[in-house]
């Protein structure tokens, strides 16, 4: 695979990078097996004062690693901004945290006494996406190096300067060699570096056709693994919502990263007393959005990430529309320089057409009327993905009862705030297994080792 950067607003590219060659990974991956044997030993307040002073390092340089996400993805200036602060809030959170989280739990046998202790594994291997770029990293680097082990990431192509960034970052917070890794390597490499002994366990944030193949990888070679894939989420709006408060998270959770976020807001689900009021406000706020350069802070509507990206989601809306589906507005291309994408609107989505199950990754929403509450629930649960989703309506306690009936790993009722380093994120069915962030994020890639003693003697045999 090609590792290069190229500017989505512009179509220009701006550097090429060599992949590593054979003989350099396995200089890495030694190296980061020989830092996990001093690192897996290494007191808690030691690790936390390098993965703090990576926190404090990013909060301190919040533009530079902005530039390089609105340079290489097309993501919005202040977005971009915004990922940085939230990256480095996470490395602080486990700094902070990392020790309590993982400290012996006790537990009551009727005889003895016992306790469950958490330990490292090794070295983690992560496969991390483009869309986030450096969020994704924060969220892997963060807990698993505060649990004792090593990691080495395989970063998107498209965005290199943001990977080579993240790792000289932590050489800038004295970590010591071979705890971060970032690796530009290909497929094959990929599937080599999994078959690895040395390798311990794999995570991934990617599509779903990603998470099958480096899922059956690591299960053949019995390694521990995380896996969050996509998502198609639903946007329940019911017939009480406060359209002034329910419309801005309409805007937001669809176009947020140019509406390229696996927990976006993707099918709208609309109770039909209110769905033609909910869709005439919703079309005007979406048109209201400008397109521009990422860099400018005025900026509200930004590219797609690679002409690639744009390509294969026009394909997917011409797909829908062959198959049934009515554009309510947009469907075409930005008549511009870069990969912009107009803002979409599909409606008439029936069960048969191929959109119904797709996930539509950038500007397009999915329209849906339904007639209550319980039909609302029935079309969001029919759906292969099970990531987020939201509810809207005055009643909170009407809200919690939906949230509790549909089936995905996470739920947000008159919001979809999931930017919080203290919430576990994740979900079911195609969207993944595994969870990343909280304290269960921390969890995913320890040794829960039971330790008892008791004074009894042995069983007569």
């Amino acid at each position: 695979m090609a590792y290069e950067s190229t500017n989505p607003y512009n179509g220009k590219t701006v550097k090429k990078f060599d992949e590593l060659t054979d003989a350099q990974l396995e200089t890495k991956i030694a190296a980061a097996a020989k830092t996990y044997e001093t690192w897996k030993r290494t007191p808690y307040a030691e690790r936390a004062a390098i993965v703090a002073k990576a926190a404090e390092l990013m909060h301190a340089h919040v533009d530079k690693f902005a530039h390089l996400a609105s340079l290489e993805m097309g993501k919005l200036i202040n977005e971009a901004r915004g990922e940085v602060n939230f990256s480095a809030n996470i490395l602080a959170y486990y700094a902070k945290n990392g020790e309590r989280f993982l400290a012996p739990t006790k537990l009551h046998p009727t005889v003895g006494t016992a306790h469950m202790e958490s330990s490292p594994i090794g070295v983690i291997f992560c496969v991390e996406p483009w869309n986030f770029p450096f969020y994704q990293l924060a969220r892997v680097a963060g807990p698993h190096m505060m649990a004792g082990n090593v990691v080495m990431v395989k970063h998107a192509g498209c965005v290199p300067q943001c990977a080579m960034a993240f790792e000289q970052l932590w050489i800038d917070a004295g970590a010591p060699v071979g705890l971060y890794t970032n690796l530009l390597i290909s497929h094959q490499q990929s599937d080599k570096v999994i078959d690895d002994t040395r390798i311990k366990g794999v995570a991934l944030t990617g599509s779903v056709a990603a998470g099958r193949s480096i899922a059956a990888r690591a299960g053949k070679n019995l390694k521990v693994s995380s896996m969050e894939l996509g998502g198609s989420d639903a946007f329940i709006v019911l017939e009480d919502a406060d359209l002034e408060k329910t419309i801005p998270w309409a805007v937001w959770g669809r176009m947020f990263n140019a509406g390229q976020t696996c927990c976006a807001a993707k099918r709208f689900i609309v109770v039909d007393e209110i769905a033609d009021k909910f869709l005439e406000k919703f079309k005007t706020a979406l048109s209201a959005l400008k397109p521009g350069d990422p860099m400018d802070e005025k900026t509200t509507h930004g590219p797609l990430s690679t002409e690639s990206a744009l390509v294969d989601l026009l394909k997917q809306v011409d797909g829908a529309v062959a198959h049934g589906a009515k554009v309510v507005m947009g469907g075409k291309r930005i008549d511009r320089p870069g990969s912009f994408m107009q803002t979409t609107i599909l409606a008439d989505v029936k069960p048969d057409n191929p959109a119904f199950r797709d996930e539509f990754f950038g500007p397009v929403a999915m329209f849906f009327r339904v007639k209550d509450e319980d039909e609302a629930i029935a079309l969001a649960n029919d759906s292969d993905f099970g990531l987020g989703g939201s509810v809207f309506t005055k009643d909170v306690a009407r809200g919690k009862r939906v949230a509790s009936r549909v089936e995905t790993g996470m739920m947000f009722i008159n919001n979809i705030d999931w930017s919080d380093a203290e919430l576990p994120f994740g979900g079911i069915k195609y969207s993944g297994y595994g969870r990343e962030l909280g304290d269960m994020g921390i969890q995913e890639f320890v040794n829960k080792k039971l330790v008892r003693e008791s004074d009894v003697p042995a069983p007569v045999v």
